[in-house]
């Protein structure tokens, strides 16, 4: 906001190149030839992919369906999408570079395309994406429990909805963008990359390129946006580093534009919801049937693997609600179109769309409302610790509160008297209410890993809190920030616990050399484990601060009390010592240390939450809907969530607030089009839409707060709000006009045709 932030495109190193790719025009074809002669002979550096055929990704997992495939760094016998590199051209800036590129000639042999994960695949004969997939299907999976078909047998009401949600993505301010640079004296390769998960790409590039893993230093400056989209390696980012090999001391850089990103940085939420559900007469859900596809696109990213929005769509859909009988078949279907990885919320905005429109299906076919279909069925306090049918464990029950506060916030009662006046005179447009329950998993821990069965288990997070000889305090933390304030907030667990002022405290972390090994910033997990590694830290040191101290004033620990900056005896104000003479002590005057206490004020902690965290959430909103021009307008929205203990309440209202707006924007405005050819028509954003401030509503947000069972009693908070819009306008459409909405977005064009 200042200006002083510092980006990897602001990074200018000596002797810099840069580089631009050269992107297949079309999406399935067999390579036939490439020719770089042109661009040699201008002068140009050129690698194809037989250069690096060697080197390939592939996204691992232990799960028994699961078809491992592998992503070259720049294809070499064919391509999968639109947009895939084939070659690379280095020069002196990128406008030079993307001269070059032009100059690469490419012929492409046609193979027939997939676009569509649902479609007959009879249709087209031969279009398998990887040949160890032969149906394209990389993995599937049942979730089963109770007895399901014997349930719905027994329902007085079944209820069957197909659903459809639409492709989008991340599109955070920054794009993509890394830098390289390869010292053989050294054997040292340092990457500056945008990356949310710093130690695990220096983990796999050190592993692809076959060096020690000490050798190779990734740093994450300042990151403008992630929302998962950067929690992956990418191709390119392993290309940098193979150019950078190739042309020793000379820094290589790569900084994405908004149509590379369109079309080739990973997409989410293109999914396709077969469901059938079953009711008692009083709206008691008794079973749940779902099939479930998701178009995984043309590659199992690294590392989360073509599994993570599926898998994640069996195990959360049916979301808030009381389940016993539940079956879900999910599958990561591939096709000729950009993969699909994680986007803030992860297949749950699409889930919540679902479970909530089955919930207002049961409502509209059984004659009550939609309010009280849901608080009979919502998990509630009593039933907590609950076992879901996924064997996931909720551990918050909080919902009907969320729900009740929500609906006072935005004046449902108001509204529907209002809705109700509209109706009967006819004045003013159509106005509808929708509403959304939702369960946000955060923090998890590693009985609930973030990954597929991956061969690593996301868990646990490291801090290290130092006491300087001055009195100043360094924390290193193994997670890194994407601009959500990750410093701040463990800047003020420190300075909390040790007594300290937050200017006293500095935080280092996105360097894998100078912070502790971390996994990264992605779901919803800093503030619960790194937060809860730095608060056990900060314990143990002020424990030590505090031994120390008793010590040089002679007196009992327990008698102590720190606050700014000072020890002091509790009841006698004239005795006291400072924080940075405790410290001096502790590392510069080692023969004034008490017995048994040894030199150094600083210690490191791991956390592991082992399960995680539910964060409870409800939305409700009312829209009016112009039956002629298909236009909507928010008229109210009030959300409500449960943060556990709000550690930084700005914080926490500007993560609900951005999220919201993401999911308003993947509701109504965002889709990644592909035609039949497999071309992205929606590529630039001219015809992508992307939500302005202009057409985010003023929101009201809330909270209850209940803290989890972790050091700080905190749930995460930074995807919750993605949860609930998809399923709010589209139930709230449906309740202003007396239509069912299946497919999004919620275009004027859509709901136009809907009204008709």
């Amino acid at each position: 906001m200042t200006g002083q932030g510092r980006f990897v495109g602001d990074l200018e190193l000596a002797r810099m190149r840069q580089v631009a790719f050269v992107r297949s025009p079309v999406a399935h074809a067999l390579i036939t030839s490439v020719d770089t002669a042109a661009a040699r002979e201008a002068g140009y550096r050129v690698f194809t992919g037989a250069d690096f055929a060697a080197v390939a990704l592939r996204a691992q997992s232990a799960l028994p369906s699961y078809v491992e495939t592998a992503q070259p760094v720049l294809a070499h016998t064919k391509v999968r999408f639109a947009g895939e590199a084939v070659a690379a051209v280095v020069a002196a800036d990128r406008y030079r570079a993307e001269d070059g590129a032009e100059l690469v000639e490419v012929d492409y042999h046609p193979l027939p395309v997939t676009v569509c994960a649902w479609a007959d695949p009879t249709q087209h004969p031969g279009a398998a994406v990887h040949d160890e997939a032969p149906n394209n299907v990389l993995l599937e999976r049942t979730f089963d429990a109770g007895s399901v078909d014997r349930a719905l047998a027994a329902a007085d009401v079944v209820v069957r909805r197909e659903l459809i949600t639409n492709r989008h993505g991340g599109n955070p301010m920054e794009c993509r963008a890394g830098v390289a640079l390869w010292q053989p004296a050294d054997r040292a390769l340092t990457f500056w990359s945008s990356t949310q998960v710093p130690h695990l790409v220096r983990n796999m590039i050190a592993e692809l390129l076959e060096l020690p893993e000490g050798n190779v230093r990734v740093i994450a400056p300042d990151v403008g946006g992630g929302f998962g989209v950067k929690a992956v390696l990418y191709p390119e980012d392993v290309a940098l580093c193979l150019i950078a090999k190739a042309m020793p001391n000379v820094p290589v850089k790569w900084v994405e534009d908004r149509v590379e990103h369109l079309a080739t940085a990973t997409h989410a939420r293109d999914h396709r919801y077969l469901l059938e559900a079953g009711f008692a007469a009083d709206g008691t859900l008794l079973a749940l049937k779902a099939d479930v596809t998701c178009n995984v696109g043309a590659y199992s990213v690294y590392p989360w693997t073509a599994g993570i929005e599926p898998l994640m769509a069996g195990g959360l859909l049916c979301g808030p609600y009381r389940l016993d009988n539940y079956r879900a078949t999910v599958r990561g279907v591939a096709t000729n179109t950009a993969p699909s990885g994680p986007y803030r919320g992860v297949a749950r905005p699409s889930t919540v769309f679902a479970m909530e429109t089955m919930m207002d299906e049961g409502a509209r076919t059984l004659g009550i409302s939609g309010v009280d279909i849901r608080r009979r069925n919502l998990i509630k306090p009593e039933h907590i610790p609950y076992k879901m049918p996924s064997r996931l464990v909720d551990d918050s029950g909080h919902y009907e509160e969320c729900l009740l506060k929500a609906m006072d916030a935005v004046g449902y009662q108001e509204l529907r008297a209002e809705q109700q006046r509209r109706r009967e005179t006819g004045d003013g447009l159509p106005l509808g209410i929708g509403i959304a329950c939702y369960n946000e998993l955060t923090g998890l821990g590693r009985a609930a890993s973030a990954g597929p069965r991956m061969p690593f288990r996301t868990g646990h997070e490291a801090c290290t809190v130092r006491v300087n000889p001055d009195g100043g305090v360094t924390v290193f933390s193994g997670v890194t920030s994407q601009g959500q304030g990750q410093e701040t907030v463990i800047a003020q667990i420190v300075a909390d616990g040790l007594g300290v002022g937050y200017d006293d405290v500095e935080v280092r972390m996105g360097d894998t050399e100078t912070s502790l090994w971390g996994f990264g910033a992605f779901s919803s997990r800093q503030a619960v484990i790194a937060g809860g590694a730095a608060h056990n830290t900060t314990v143990v040191v002020r424990e030590k601060l505090l031994a120390l101290a008793a010590g040089l004033l002679e007196a009992a620990v327990d008698d102590l009390e720190v606050s700014g900056g000072q020890v002091r005896v509790v009841g006698d104000p004239g005795s006291w010592i400072s924080v940075a003479e405790v410290a001096r002590v502790a590392y510069l005057e080692s023969n004034r240390l008490p017995e048994g206490i040894e030199p150094g004020l600083e210690a490191t902690r791991f956390y592991d939450p082992i399960r995680g965290a539910f964060a409870a959430g409800a939305q409700v909103a009312a829209v009016e809907v112009d039956r002629v021009t298909g236009e909507l307008r928010v008229l109210r929205w009030a959300c409500v969530e449960d943060p556990g203990r709000t550690l930084n309440p700005q914080i926490v209202h500007g993560q609900i607030a951005g999220s919201i707006a993401q999911g308003i924007g993947g509701a109504v405005y965002e889709h990644l089009v592909y035609d039949e050819a497999g071309n992205l028509v929606t590529g630039t954003l001219l015809d992508y839409l992307m939500p302005t401030s202009a057409e985010i509503p003023e929101l009201i947000i809330d909270h209850v707060e209940h803290p989890a069972a972790n050091p700080l009693g905190v749930r995460g908070v930074g995807e919750g709000g993605t949860l609930g819009p998809n399923a709010v306008l589209a139930g709230a459409v449906s309740d202003a006009l007396g239509v069912r909405i299946d497919t999004l977005p919620l275009t004027p064009g859509s709901i136009w045709k809907e009204s008709r």
